[in-house]
C-alpha cells in the first residue's frame, strides 16, 4: 500500500482544516483503491498549492498521471485566497480615503459599511432569512415613518425621503406589534396628514384680529370707494337726461304723426294750446335734419343769394327763420308758432299778403297736413306774374314724380327745373304762369304725397 508523507497531515492542518487523520471518513473509505487514491491526493496536493502559494511543493515518487494534473493546475491563474484579497482590497481603499477625506471625519464608518457590503456580495448575499428579514422591514418602513411623525418627529414627505435613503429601519426587538401594520402609499399618507391638520384645526378657538401671527397677514382686499355724493347726483342728472331725450323723442313722434295726417287748421289749433309742443317738435326736427349730407335750406339760399337782392321772399314754414338769416333780400316769414320775432303766425293757407306782392314763394319741407293744395294755391295768388315757386320736399314722400309736377301745372305753374340726385330730399323750381286752370272741386292725385313718419330708435 501507499504510504501517506509527512507533509499530508501538515498541509490540511495550515489550510485551517486540521490534519488528514482527523478528518471524518466515509464507511466506503477502505475500498478506494488504486488510482482513484491516487487523484484524491492530487486533489489535496492542489488545495496545499491554493492556500500556500508562496511554497512550491513537489510530489516525490508520483506516477505520470498526477504530475500532468499539476501542470495544467499550475498553468491556470492562482487564484488567491478570500483573506488575501480582502486584506489588499482593505489596504487600497484606505490608502484613497486617506488622501481624499481629512483625519476625524466619518471615513472608518464608511469603510466599516462598505466592508459589510463587500462581504456580503462576495458570501452570495446573505442567507434566505436575511433576505426575507430585509423585505419586511422596507414594507415597514412608510408605516414607520408616519407613526414617527405622529408622535412628534420630523413632518412631511422630505424627512421620510431622508429616513428611507440610509436604509429601511429594523424594527426595535422590545416592540413587537400583534398585528402587522397597514402598509399606506404616498398618496394615502399625504391625505391621512391633510385630514388631521383640517380636525385640529377645526377645533381650534378663532384668534382675535390683534393676536394673529404677524409673519402671515392676510391679503388685503380692495375695496371700491363709495361713491361720493357728487358722482351720484352726475349719475342721477345723466339718467334723467337720458330719460327726458326718450320722452322728448316720443312726443316728436306723435305731434309730427299729428301734423301730416290733419289739415294745417288743427295743427295751428294744437300748437295754440300748447305752445312748448312746437319747440319740442322743432328740436326734435332739426336733430333729424342734422344728419342729412345736405339741409334744403342751405340749397335753397344758395340759388337766393346768385339772384338779385331786391327780389322779395315769402317764406311759408320759416321755423327759426334760417333762410331770412342767410340772403340778403326782403323775407316774409310765416308759421304755426314764433321762434323769432321775425316770424307770423298763421295758417299757410291764409297768409296776411296782398295778390301778386311777392318775387319768390318758398316751401321747404312744410309740405305738411292735407290740405298741400291749399298751400300751392295761396302761393299762386301773392305771386307777381312770372314769379318762382321753390319746394323742396323728402324724397320718400313721392310716389310718381311726374304725376306730382302735373298736378302743380295744372295750378297754374310750370317746371323750369328740377334735382333728384339727393338721397334725402327732392328739389323743384316751378315759375307762375297764371291762375289755376281747374277749379277748386277738381281732384288732383298728384298732390297727395306719403307722411313722412319716425321710426322709434
Amino acid at each position: 500500500m501507499f504510504e501517506e508523507p509527512e507533509w499530508a497531515e501538515e498541509a490540511p492542518a495550515a489550510a485551517g482544516l486540521g490534519p488528514v487523520s482527523s478528518w471524518p471518513r466515509p464507511a466506503a473509505a477502505s475500498k478506494i483503491k488504486g488510482s482513484k487514491r491516487r487523484q484524491l491526493l492530487a486533489t489535496l496536493r492542489v488545495l496545499e498549492a491554493a492556500s500556500l502559494p508562496q511554497q512550491s511543493l513537489s510530489l516525490p515518487g508520483s506516477d505520470s498521471e498526477e504530475e500532468e494534473v499539476v501542470e495544467r493546475k499550475k498553468k491556470r491563474p492562482k487564484k488567491a485566497s478570500f483573506a488575501s484579497v480582502s486584506t489588499e482590497v482593505e489596504e487600497k481603499r484606505k490608502k484613497k480615503h486617506q488622501k481624499q477625506d481629512p483625519p476625524g471625519s466619518d471615513s472608518e464608518e464608511k469603510e466599516v459599511e462598505r466592508k459589510k457590503c463587500c462581504k456580503g456580495a462576495l458570501l452570495g448575499s446573505g442567507s434566505a432569512e436575511e433576505k426575507k428579514r430585509k423585505r419586511k422591514c422596507q414594507k415597514q418602513a412608510p408605516s414607520n415613518a408616519a407613526q414617527h411623525l405622529d408622535n412628534g418627529d420630523q413632518t412631511g414627505p422630505k424627512a421620510w425621503k431622508s429616513s428611507g435613503a440610509n436604509g429601511p429601519p429594523e424594527p426595535s426587538p422590545g416592540t413587537t406589534s400583534p398585528e402587522a401594520p397597514h402598509t399606506l402609499s404616498r398618496k394615502q399618507w399625504r391625505n391621512r396628514q391633510k385630514n388631521k391638520r383640517r380636525h385640529k384645526n377645526k377645533f381650534r378657538p378663532p384668534q382675535p384680529p390683534d393676536q394673529a401671527p404677524a409673519t402671515a397677514p392676510a391679503e388685503e382686499t380692495e375695496v371700491p370707494p363709495a361713491p361720493s355724493p357728487d358722482s351720484r347726483e352726475a349719475r342721477a342728472g345723466a339718467l334723467r337726461a337720458r330719460m327726458a331725450q326718450r320722452l322728448d323723442g316720443a312726443r316728436f313722434r306723435y305731434l309730427n304723426e299729428q301734423l301730416y295726417s290733419g289739415p294745417s287748421s288743427a295743427a295751428q289749433r294744437l300748437f295754440q294750446e300748447d305752445p312748448e309742443a312746437f319747440i319740442l317738435y322743432h328740436r326734435g326736427f332739426q336733430n333729424q335734419v342734422k344728419k342729412w349730407p345736405l339741409q334744403p335750406v342751405d340749397r335753397i339760399a344758395r340759388d337766393l343769394r346768385q339772384r338779385s337782392a331786391s327780389l322779395v321772399v315769402a317764406d311759408f314754414g320759416c321755423g327759426d327763420c334760417r333762410l331770412a338769416s342767410s340772403i340778403r333780400n326782403p323775407v316774409h316769414c310765416f308759421d304755426l308758432a314764433s321762434l323769432d320775432p321775425r316770424v307770423t303766425v298763421c295758417d299757410m293757407a291764409q297768409v296776411p299778403l296782398e295778390d301778386e306782392s311777392v318775387d319768390v314763394a318758398v316751401f321747404c319741407l312744410s309740405l305738411m297736413g292735407t290740405n298741400i293744395r291749399d298751400f300751392l294755391e295761396e302761393a299762386n295768388r301773392v305771386l307777381k306774374p312770372g314769379g318762382l315757386l321753390k319746394v323742396a320736399e323728402v324724397s320718400s314722400r313721392f310716389e310718381d314724380v311726374r304725376t306730382f309736377l302735373g298736378a302743380v301745372t295744372k295750378l297754374g305753374f310750370k317746371v323750369i327745373s328740377k334735382d333728384l340726385t339727393n338721397s334725402h330730399f327732392f328739389l323743384f323750381d316751378f315759375q307762375k304762369t297764371g291762375p289755376p286752370r281747374v277749379g277748386p272741386k277738381a281732384q288732383l292725385s298728384g298732390l297727395k304725397l306719403q307722411p313722412c313718419l319716425y321710426k322709434r330708435r
